[in-house]
C-alpha cells in the first residue's frame, strides 16, 4: 500500500520508481511538431503502400506517384486522373487548397522522404491489406498526436484481397491496440468483425458539425455495399463520435462513419471502402460507383471530412467558426519546468519532489495525495482566438492507497471555462502516464479558464500527477 503524500515529500528518493499512470488531464507540447497547417493549401498523403491496388481494389487517386498532376497537371474530370480514387482526388485539386501526393513505400515521421508524414497535414489509408510494421505504426500514431488528421478506410472482415491472411478490419485494429505510442484504446473505438452486405446508413441531426454539414455539402446518407461498423467507447476517448449509423442502430454501436481526436490531432472512420470507389480505374479492375450513387451523399462525406482532418477553419473545424487561425500552443509554462510561474495553484502542487516522478523534466503538478481531507487547485486562463479549432491534451499519472473497487472516494475535475470535460477518481488509478484530449473548439473567440480541480476523502491517499500539458489551436 502506498504512504500518505506527507510521508512522501519527507522521503525524496524512496519512492523515485513508482508506476505511474496517466487517465485524466494536461496538455502535452511535443518535442517534434506537426509542420503548421498552411492558411490554404492542406497537404494530403494517400497511401498506396499496403496492397490498396490488389485484387479488384484500385484506391489510387492516380497513376502518377507520388504526383498525381504529373498525369494531367489540371484536371477537370474524373477520368483525367486514373483510379477508382480519382473523383475525390480531382474534387480536392479543382478547390485550389490541396496539395495531393500518393506514399508507395514505408510510411516515416521525421525522415527526409517528400512522402514523410512530417510534410503533411492528413494521412488517408484506403482499405490497407498489409500489416503496418513497428516503426510504421509509430509514425502515424505519432503524426496524429502532434496534430495530423488520420482518415481510416476498412472494408467488411474478409476481404484480404491480397491472400495473406489480413485484412482491413484487423490492420487498422492493429494499429490502433499494438503500437509503441498509445495502445489503450486512443481513438475510443474499435472495428467490428463484421460483413455488412447492403444498406444506406443515415447521418445524425447535427447542422454545427463540420463533417456533416461542411464546404461541400450536406451528408444526409451513406453507402454500404459490403461494409462494416465500429464500436465506440466514449469511456476511453470522450471525444470520440458517431456521425452515421447503420439502421436500427445509435449511441456507441453500429456507427458507420466516426470521428475522434488523439493528442493534438484528429480521426476520422469509414466502415467501408465501396462509398469513395468512383467505377473508374485501371483496366481489370470490377469497380462500384458509389462515389456518385444518388442514394447517398458520399462525395460530400469524403470530401467535409478531408477538410476537416486537414484543420481547414472555413469548415468550422471542432466548431471554433470560419476564418483562418495560426496554430499555436497557447498555454504558458505548459510542463511546469519554470516552477510557479503562469499557472495559480494550491501550496506544494508545482514541485520537483522525487517521490513522483515527472513525465518529463523535474517539474509536474501533484494534487492531493496527503490521505486525509483535502482539497488542491491548478488553473490558467487562456484566450482563445475566434476562428480556430482548439485541443486540451494533458497526461495525467493516478495512484491510490484505496483498495475499492466500486466506490470513488477521491475524485479530480478538469473543466475548460463553465464546461467539465473530465472527472476522474481513485478507481482509474494504473500506472504509467497516458495522453487525453479533449476538442475545445467551442471556446474560440473567449477567455476560459482550464482548471484541475482534486478534492480527497477523510483516509487513504489519492495522488492526480499532472505533466507536460498544451492547449494547441490551428
Amino acid at each position: 500500500m502506498l504512504g500518505s503524500r506527507r510521508s512522501r515529500r519527507r522521503l525524496t528518493t524512496a519512492l523515485a520508481g513508482l508506476g505511474l499512470l496517466v487517465t485524466g488531464a494536461a496538455l502535452q507540447v511535443t518535442t517534434t511538431a506537426t509542420p503548421a497547417h498552411a492558411a490554404t493549401t492542406h497537404r494530403v498523403l494517400f497511401d498506396d503502400g499496403h496492397a490498396e491496388e490488389a485484387g479488384n481494389a484500385d484506391w489510387i487517386i492516380s497513376t502518377s506517384k507520388p504526383d498525381p498532376l504529373s498525369q494531367d497537371s489540371s484536371p477537370s474530370s474524373e477520368t483525367d486522373w486514373t483510379g477508382a480514387l480519382s473523383s475525390w482526388g480531382v474534387a480536392l485539386q479543382k478547390t485550389g487548397d490541396y496539395s495531393l501526393k500518393t506514399a508507395t513505400s514505408a510510411l516515416t515521421y521525421g525522415g527526409s522522404s517528400t512522402t514523410d508524414l512530417s510534410n503533411f497535414d492528413t494521412l488517408v489509408l484506403p482499405e490497407p491489406n498489409t500489416l503496418f510494421t513497428t516503426a510504421e505504426k509509430t509514425a502515424i500514431m505519432t503524426f496524429v498526436q502532434n496534430g495530423g488528421g488520420l482518415f481510416m478506410i476498412s472494408d467488411h472482415t474478409g476481404a484480404d484481397r491480397n491472400s495473406d491472411g489480413e485484412d482491413a478490419v484487423e490492420i487498422l485494429n492493429d494499429l490502433m491496440t499494438n503500437n509503441s505510442v498509445d495502445s489503450t484504446d486512443p481513438f475510443g473505438f474499435s472495428i467490428d468483425t463484421l460483413d455488412i452486405s447492403s444498406g444506406y446508413p443515415a447521418a445524425i441531426s447535427d447542422s454545427s458539425n463540420a463533417v456533416l454539414n461542411g464546404a461541400f455539402g450536406t451528408v444526409t446518407k451513406s453507402l454500404i455495399a459490403d461494409g462494416t461498423t465500429a464500436t465506440l467507447k466514449p469511456a476511453d476517448n470522450a471525444n470520440v463520435k458517431g456521425l452515421v449509423y447503420r439502421s436500427g442502430y445509435s449511441g456507441n454501436t453500429g456507427a458507420f462513419f466516426a470521428t475522434s481526436t488523439f493528442g493534438s490531432g484528429r480521426v476520422a472512420f469509414w466502415g467501408d471502402s465501396s462509398p469513395i470507389d468512383d467505377g473508374t480505374g485501371q483496366s481489370g479492375n470490377t469497380l462500384y460507383d458509389g462515389w456518385n450513387d444518388t442514394g447517398a451523399t458520399n462525395a460530400a462525406l469524403a470530401l467535409n471530412a478531408t477538410a476537416w482532418l486537414a484543420g481547414d477553419g472555413s469548415t468550422g473545424g471542432g466548431g471554433g467558426g470560419g476564418g483562418t487561425c495560426t496554430a499555436a500552443q497557447l498555454l504558458g509554462n505548459p510542463g511546469f519546468e519554470s516552477g510557479n510561474t503562469t499557472w495559480t495553484a494550491s501550496s506544494g502542487v508545482i514541485t520537483s519532489s522525487t517521490s513522483e516522478a515527472a513525465r518529463t523534466g523535474s517539474y509536474k503538478a501533484w494534487l492531493d495525495g496527503y490521505g486525509s481531507a483535502h482539497t488542491d487547485t491548478l488553473s490558467q486562463s487562456v484566450t482563445i482566438p475566434s476562428g480556430c479549432s482548439a485541443t486540451l491534451s494533458f497526461y495525467l499519472h493516478i495512484d491510490t492507497a484505496e483498495t475499492t473497487t466500486s466506490t470513488a472516494y477521491d475524485k479530480l475535475t478538469v473543466t475548460a471555462g463553465s464546461t467539465t470535460l473530465a472527472t476522474y477518481s481513485n478507481l482509474n488509478a494504473a500506472s504509467g502516464y497516458v495522453l487525453k484530449s479533449f476538442d475545445v473548439s467551442s471556446l474560440a473567440g473567449t477567455t476560459a479558464t482550464i482548471k484541475f480541480s482534486g478534492v480527497e476523502g477523510s483516509t487513504l491517499q489519492t495522488s492526480f500527477v499532472v505533466d507536460d500539458t498544451a492547449l494547441n489551436v490551428s
